[in-house]
């Protein structure tokens, strides 16, 4: 397993080392031990699962304290650009984000902390998109900012998207009142 530093350091970039032949492969997605041998930590307590078709963006979704939540994402079929908004008040990088292609041909994955708003757009038709969470999803804690917030510019690479009534109405950056502080998670 390889972790690539990003441009926000507590964000990361997981390439596992991938064993294929004529077969097809295998890869370890998730191996404790390695993780707390590179100095990353997480108690996941819930996987999910969604399917998109191409275009389709979902985010910038989190979860308010206490049920926020780390999030290991990766991507089983098709990719899609991921993003990590910095939403940790007092942060150096408050409001900035790191977007990373993953894809099932990469098997790449990405690890998201608390303390940051995440989304993606498919880039494939039926992509499905995996995560492992830190806490479990609370309805009551759901948090969101608007994909195409102004200040915060997130570069999508779509012309057109698709995009739930919910998350066409979350609010602007600028009217967001942050529930998380840099240090805290």
């Amino acid at each position: 397993m390889e972790i690539i530093n990003t441009a926000i350091p507590e964000l990361k970039v997981i390439q596992p080392k991938v064993f294929g032949d004529a077969r097809g492969y295998f890869f370890e997605s998730y191996n404790k031990k390695q993780w707390e041998a590179a100095g990353l930590h997480a108690d996941f307590v819930q996987d999910n699962q969604s399917l998109s078709a191409k275009n389709v963006i979902r985010g910038l979704h989190f979860q308010k304290p206490p049920f926020a939540q780390g999030k290991l994402v990766r991507v089983v079929t098709g990719s899609v650009l991921d993003v990590a908004v910095d939403i940790r008040k007092g942060s150096p990088t408050y409001g900035k984000y790191v977007s990373e292609v993953l894809s099932a041909e990469k098997n790449n994955m990405f690890w998201i902390p608390a303390g940051f708003a995440h989304g993606f757009v498919a880039l494939e038709e039926h992509t499905i998109f995996q995560y492992k969470t830190t806490a479990y999803y609370n309805k009551d804690s759901e948090g969101a900012i608007r994909w195409n917030d102004p200040d915060i510019h997130v570069e999508w690479g779509i012309s057109e998207p698709v995009i739930s009534d919910k998350d066409k109405v979350s609010p602007f950056f600028k009217d967001f009142e942050s529930p998380f502080s840099y240090g805290a998670y």
